[in-house]
Formats: C-alpha cells, sequence, structure tokens
C-alpha cells in the first residue's frame, strides 16, 4: 500500500489522473482561488482583462465563442453619477442586483428595498431619458479554437440583451436564444459569434449561429460548465471578478510529482499585447547583474501570459 511518502517519491502520476481537471472539492479544501479572466467590450473593442488590467486587445470585430453557461436572470448595477468614471480604476458599484429584484446583501448604499420600487429604475433617472440603473446578462464563454482551456466571463450591457432583430443573423441575446428554442437547439450546443454592431454609438455585441458543436466539443462544453470558473463568471460583477482575480493564491508548488509535460496552447488569435504604462514600467525591478534582462523583456512577459489564455 502506497504511503505519502511513496506515491509521490519520483513517481510520475499516471495519465488518466494527471488529465483531469482538479474538482472543485480539491480546490475549496486546498484554499486555491479561481483566478477570473474577462473579456471586456469597452471602447468597442474586445479587451482581455485580469485583476482589473488590460493586457491585450483585438481589434477584429467578431469573435467566436461557445457560450458554457449563463446567468439565471439579468442583473442590475448603479453607479453614482456624482463620482467621475476614471478608465482604468476599478471602483465598487453604489448598488447592484444579482437577482434584478433586490439589491444584494453588503450592498455598498441600497438606493430601494426593491429594484420595482427604485428610482433609480424610472426612465429618465439616467442620461437621454435612460434609467440610471443599468441591465447587465453574465455569460460564461471559451474560445471556439481553445474550448478546453480557460472560462471567460463577458458582461452584456442593455442593449446586447434585449430587442428583436431580425431573422437568424446578429441578434441581441435574448432574441438569439429564442431563435435558438425554437429550433430546439441550445444555446450551447453551436459555436456562436459575438460581434459588434457598427451602427450603435455605444459598444453593442449581437449574436449570430456558426455551426454545431461536434460530439467532443460538446462533452468539453458540458464539462467547463460545471467548473469553479464558469460558476464565478456568471456570479460575480465585473468589480468583483477583477478582485477576486488579484486576491487568487498561486497553486502551492510540488517538486516532487514528476508533472507530464504540458501542452503547448495556440496564442490568442488576433490579441496584441497592450504596451505597459509609464508606472508599469518604472515598477519592473532593475535586472540582476548577473542575469541581464534585454529591452524585450516586458513584452515577452506579456507574451507568456497571453500563451495561457489560449486562442
Amino acid at each position: 500500500m502506497a504511503t505519502d511518502l511513496t506515491l509521490f517519491s519520483g513517481n510520475a502520476v499516471p495519465a488518466h489522473i494527471a488529465n483531469r481537471e482538479l474538482s472543485k472539492a480539491t480546490l475549496a479544501l486546498a484554499g486555491t482561488g479561481t483566478t477570473s479572466k474577462r473579456i471586456s467590450i469597452e471602447g468597442g473593442v474586445f479587451r482581455m482583462m485580469v485583476g482589473g488590467k488590460e493586457i491585450a486587445k483585438n481589434t477584429d470585430r467578431s469573435m467566436n465563442v461557445a457560450i458554457v453557461s449563463t446567468a439565471p436572470a439579468n442583473s442590475r448595477i448603479f453607479y453614482d453619477p456624482s463620482v467621475p468614471y476614471v478608465r482604468g480604476q476599478a471602483s465598487a458599484p453604489t448598488c447592484s442586483s444579482t437577482d434584478g429584484v433586490r439589491p444584494n446583501p453588503g450592498t455598498k448604499s441600497p438606493q430601494a428595498a426593491s429594484c420595482a420600487t427604485c428610482p433609480q429604475n424610472i426612465a429618465g433617472s439616467g442620461n437621454n431619458d435612460s434609467r440610471a440603473c443599468r441591465y447587465q446578462r453574465r455569460l460564461a464563454v471559451v474560445l471556439e479554437g481553445d474550448m478546453s482551456g480557460d472560462v471567460y466571463q463577458v458582461i452584456l450591457p442593455a442593449t446586447s440583451i434585449f430587442g428583436r432583430g431580425q431573422g437568424t443573423q446578429q441578434l441581441p441575446l435574448e432574441a438569439y436564444a429564442r431563435m435558438l428554442h425554437g429550433n430546439r437547439v441550445g444555446v450551447d450546443s453551436v459555436v456562436t459569434k459575438m460581434e459588434f454592431d457598427t451602427d450603435s454609438s455605444t459598444p453593442k455585441l449581437v449574436f449570430s449561429p456558426v455551426r454545431f458543436l461536434e460530439e467532443n466539443e460538446q462533452d468539453i462544453v458540458d464539462r467547463q460548465s460545471d467548473t469553479p470558473e464558469a460558476e464565478q463568471a456568471i456570479g460575480l460583477n465585473a468589480y468583483q471578478t477583477d478582485a477576486a482575480s488579484k486576491a487568487a493564491p498561486a497553486p502551492a508548488p510540488a517538486p516532487a510529482i514528476a508533472a507530464p509535460a504540458p501542452v503547448e496552447k495556440p496564442k490568442a488569435a488576433g490579441f496584441q499585447p497592450v504596451a505597459p504604462t509609464a508606472d508599469e514600467e518604472e515598477a519592473i525591478p532593475e535586472p540582476v547583474k548577473a542575469t541581464p534582462v534585454d529591452a524585450d523583456a516586458r513584452s515577452a512577459k506579456i507574451a507568456n501570459v497571453l500563451d495561457a489564455w489560449g486562442d
């Protein structure tokens, strides 16, 4: 019988175990948080975000994904208009509701006992006769070229959720889901094209079906829907996701275990590293004399992060 001394002493982990994802029970007991990644659509550009920092962007107008999970309801979020927005500076919302019915427990400053009676939910409470409290819908997606890779959070604004659309192409999310439902197909059984509506003055995504998932792809998407990353993507707002990414501890190393050779992932198609700011450049430590760092070290560092994001 193997003991804790013999099991991991020079023995390679069997492939059928090494290739399995760590279970949610293991992650919970080990205390290793998940590092959430999200794709922002600020400014009409797909932006890779980790811990509130933009690490790459894709200027293509569309992106193919598989939707692995979605929040059960449209959420709501309100920011005090008297507090100016500063791009790149994360701040907690003044009030938010995951279920769209009542403020979340622990909300910074609840605006009403229920969303239905909230003064911020009245037309005209925001700019241009809009509502100050905004609808959102959270999705968990994987990229078409790397379905077994990272799960990303996508948060859609109201303009990307509601509306009728026409036909089967370039539909708002709910109309897209209704179209698929009418054909007895799930949103998690097709490759979906997310693309920017170029006629919209604000960032707005529309959706189209690209193809059915292959049988092995469907199995992967089904498994991805039950991961902690997917649950976090549909359960947290952008501020919470970024905060969770900053707080997530790195897994403890286990040098005694002979891990299988890593599978190289393709670079994230269409995404280019974002140049570091002056403050970030200053934060880079001076190179040690014995191991000098060349001028491309910063770019290489970002490239390594992109490798981990997958396609």
